[in-house]
């Protein structure tokens, strides 16, 4: 079983930056891909990043621009660097890492999810 830690959070005003790290308990970005995801009270899961293993990306059309994700494979840890924040951006962010769940586009490592609040 593999273990990811996510860094606090944090209350942020609009336009600043914030720099998130999710922490693996042991070498997997290497062997597989990463994600990022946030949700808000009564809403969905929403998809924001996808790191392949080969380091290609795709980012969210909301976050696109604006958020960068990259990964440190030696520290196993994956990055999530936000800048321009806005309040819509306001959410529990979770790490998503490993193989990939079956027929799920999830992942089979979650991390524990932390608050991101953005103020206007």
């Amino acid at each position: 079983q593999v273990q990811l830690v996510e860094s606090w959070g944090g209350l942020v005003q609009t336009g600043q930056s914030l720099r998130r790290s999710c922490e693996a308990s042991r070498s997997i970005f290497s062997r597989y891909g990463a994600d990022w995801y946030r949700q808000t009270p009564g809403n969905q899961r929403e998809w924001v990043v996808s790191l392949a293993v080969g380091g290609a990306t795709v980012y969210a059309d909301s976050v696109k621009g604006r958020f960068a994700i990259s990964r440190d494979s030696a520290k196993n840890t994956v990055y999530l660097q936000m800048n321009s924040l806005k309040p819509e951006d306001t959410a529990v962010y979770f790490c998503n890492a490993g193989p990939l769940e079956g027929a799920s586009d999830y992942r089979k490592y979650w991390g524990q999810g932390t608050q991101v609040t953005v103020s206007s």
